[in-house]
């Protein structure tokens, strides 16, 4: 069993920056796959990124490449999203999500592939 909890959320402006973490319970966080998906009121959750278990395959929407980065700290059982050049339109409820990859560079980016979820953090860009 995996928890995980979001942090980082808040207000920001258009342009401005805001760091997302999520921290997994757990001894095997290691070799978790992990994902940050996003919820925009009256819309459906949608894939923002994911990252390797390893942390050295990482891929992306297209509506946030080149503004965010993905990473993660193993020994500190986080992922981070490293969120850029934020616009309005990135206003969502961020979650955090993580799935058993065996030790694969595998990248998930749909919602059924993922085991565990944490309850979101709001983030909001004002313009």
């Amino acid at each position: 069993q995996v928890q995980l909890v979001e942090s980082g959320g808040g207000l920001a402006q258009a342009g401005g920056s805001l760091r997302l973490a999520c921290a997994a319970s757990g001894r095997t966080f290691s070799s978790y796959a992990m994902g940050w998906f996003r919820q925009a009121p009256g819309k459906v959750r949608e894939f923002v990124a994911a990252i390797s278990w390893s942390g050295g395959s990482t891929f992306f929407a297209d509506s946030v490449k080149g503004r965010f980065t993905i990473s993660r700290d193993n020994a500190k059982n986080t992922v981070y999203l490293q969120m850029n050049s934020l616009k309005p339109e990135d206003t969502a409820v961020y979650s955090c999500a993580a799935a058993p990859a065996g030790l694969t560079e595998v990248l998930l980016t749909t919602t059924r592939q993922y085991y565990y979820w944490g309850q979101g953090t709001q983030v909001t860009v004002s313009s």
